[in-house]
């Protein structure tokens, strides 16, 4: 592996560390609370407990009150989808959308492991790329941290649909997939497998955007070539009905792609590659946190 490639690794396990110390601790445990209540024991009813609690056959037989107790099941599965189709290669700021995508599965990676949860990852396009079973354990996720910094895609489409339709062949019981993309082609298909999942899984779409796909700066004549199927067209951006179109045309996708994540019953949260990606995420799980 080349040597700038591990000290980009490497700055971002020390940054994702950093975060999780002092942004994330306690705010992703407080979101996601775990599968449900496991049974831990029985003891002496106490004045104030819920009766609903009291166990009725240890009681007959006791000739006393005695109540269930139940402890949350804290540990989670947590899928991570991460999108590398070639519509991530654009960056028109520091860094791609893929880099960022890869930056913010790296932090939720490590805040899920540092919860003992278990982590996994798909990768894919219009194929699936690469999948890592779940796992708990920190050289885990560093291996899941490394595969999404360094793999390399052989296809260039996206398929969304099939992504989920595996997710749902390989993890038979209830998770939280955080689905990262740029969800610029999320056709009928795409919408149908997000409600069908969230069924099942509880999803949750990390929406990478550029600022330049919401906005055209009058720079002149530009070529603009569509990532994943190489189509070229010029356009001239001083034209002010042009760049007024289009950043028109930016809103209402942005504004149809929430109201779809609603009608799926799924949570949101939106990334820019000029913005910190740390804020969406903790006022996500303030938000869900309040529910």
């Amino acid at each position: 592996m080349p040597l700038e490639l591990l000290r980009k690794i490497r700055g971002i396990q020390l940054r994702t560390q950093r975060l999780v110390t002092d942004v994330f601790a306690g705010e992703y445990e407080s979101a996601f609370k775990g599968r449900g209540m496991e049974f831990e024991q029985v003891r002496n009813y106490l004045p104030g407990d819920d009766v609903r609690h009291i166990d009725w056959n240890v009681t007959a037989r006791m000739h006393a009150p005695f109540v269930k107790e139940h402890r949350e099941e804290r540990e989670l599965t947590v899928m991570l989808l991460v999108d590398v189709s070639s519509s991530g290669t654009f960056g028109s700021v520091d860094k791609s959308k893929n880099e960022i995508a890869a930056e913010v599965a790296a932090l939720l990676a490590y805040v899920a492991i540092k919860s003992h949860d278990r982590v996994g990852l798909i990768i894919f396009t219009d194929r699936i790329e690469h999948y890592v079973p779940p796992k708990k354990g920190r050289s885990h996720v560093w291996q899941v941290i490394r595969d999404i910094l360094t793999f390399k895609p052989e296809r260039r489409a996206t398929d969304l649909a099939g992504a989920l339709d595996y997710l749902r062949r390989v993890v038979r019981r209830r998770a939280v997939g955080f689905v990262i993309s740029d969800f610029l082609d999320l056709d009928d298909a795409a919408k149908e497998r997000l409600r069908v999942t969230a069924k099942r899984h509880e999803l949750v779409a990390v929406t990478i955007t550029d600022p330049r796909e919401m906005e055209l700066t009058p720079v002149g004549i530009l070529e603009l070539e569509d990532a994943e199927t190489g189509e070229v067209v010029s356009v001239d951006t001083r034209e002010a009905r042009l760049t007024q179109g289009f950043a028109l045309l930016g809103r209402r996708n942005r504004d149809a792609r929430a109201m779809d994540f609603r009608g799926a019953g799924i949570g949101q949260i939106d990334v820019r590659t000029d913005h910190s990606y740390v804020d969406p995420i903790v006022r996500y799980f303030h938000a869900r946190d309040r529910r």
